[in-house]
């Protein structure tokens, strides 16, 4: 700049203030920093009379916009954060089974009912050559009729009361047996004696007046449902189906030994279809066999036993 007077020397040109640069240069690496240089920055311009005052605003101005988007950006990610964790929680808690439930069995169901030529026609009770463990008279051969088709019982036992609805339709003289077993007082008194918990087999066995898993009538009876739904020579009889909770089946050691013993099964079990299915246990009475399972096995070790605590069968009621 040329000094208006000749001869006199021009001043010399204002310097930049060194904080707008900083404010300026710290926007892009540190924010926060920038902003505060930017403060600084204008406020000794204000009193010096130094340049710098646009690189000083440019600095704010640049230091605001990055501090608002880095808040943004950890607003919105930690709304990602919380989004995704509630769906893996959902995801989780639809697809995990509480851990006091047992694995579900899996397998083929059991067959649908197709009712035999022969049905109830003619019911057999041969005698064993082992005696009947407690006196009882057997069941009346011949012809049964299948009306009704649901007949209720009940099986009082120290547990509390198991209700039952044998089912008549498709397994008629394995219902004459049980109910005429029931009236006699063959169960009265008795223990059951065997208690399964293993994931694929959870049932109450019961109906064995020794309670030693080997008493019985005094004599044994075909199979009926579901072992009737195959031929003999069919492999599938010797695969296992899943028996579904509330099921009543008899107990047996093969095909047509059946007498006294029965399962009662509070949840799906795996079991070939050698089994006859008779009856269903009702809501109550799941939840007494639930209390029993629940005490496991006597001992405290294993999944299949006698059970920790007592079930004793008071009494059976039919009708």
């Amino acid at each position: 700049m040329q000094s208006p007077y000749p001869g006199t020397p021009a001043p010399p040109p204002r310097p930049t203030n060194s904080l707008a640069i900083a404010s300026l240069v710290c926007a892009f690496v540190l924010a926060p920093l920038g902003v505060v240089f930017g403060h600084m920055s204008l406020s000794q311009i204000k009193r010096t009379g130094e340049q710098g005052r646009g690189l000083a605003i440019a600095g704010l101005i640049v230091g605001y916009l990055v501090m608002v988007a880095a808040i943004v950006v950890v607003v919105v990610g930690v709304v990602m954060v919380v989004f995704l964790a509630q769906s893996l929680e959902e995801f989780d808690n639809a697809h995990r089974r509480p851990t006091n439930e047992p694995t579900p069995s899996t397998g083929d169901p059991l067959p649908a009912f197709d009712p035999p030529a022969t049905l109830g026609s003619n019911c057999q009770y041969p005698t064993t050559t082992e005696p009947a463990d407690k006196p009882v008279q057997t069941p009346q051969t011949g012809r049964t009729s299948t009306t009704p088709p649901s007949i209720p019982a009940t099986i009082v036992t120290n547990r509390g009361d198991i209700g039952l609805e044998l089912d008549n339709a498709k397994s008629p003289c394995t219902v004459r047996n049980f109910t005429n077993l029931a009236r006699q007082g063959f169960f009265d008194d008795t223990r059951c004696h065997r208690l399964s918990v293993d994931p694929g087999l959870r049932l109450l066995q019961c109906g064995d007046p020794t309670a030693t898993g080997t008493g019985g009538p005094g004599y044994r009876f075909p199979n009926e449902y579901p072992s009737n739904q195959y031929r003999l020579t069919d492999p599938a009889l010797k695969s296992d189906v899943v028996y579904p909770r509330g099921t009543l089946a008899m107990a047996n050691s093969g095909l047509g030994t059946n007498g006294s013993q029965f399962f009662l099964i509070f949840d799906d079990s795996m079991l070939p279809p050698q089994y006859t299915v008779f009856g269903k246990i009702g809501t109550k009475g799941l939840a007494v066999l639930e209390n029993i399972a629940s005490a496991g096995v006597k001992g405290g070790s294993g999944d299949d036993g006698e059970p920790a605590v007592e079930v004793t069968i008071e009494s059976v009621a039919v009708g």
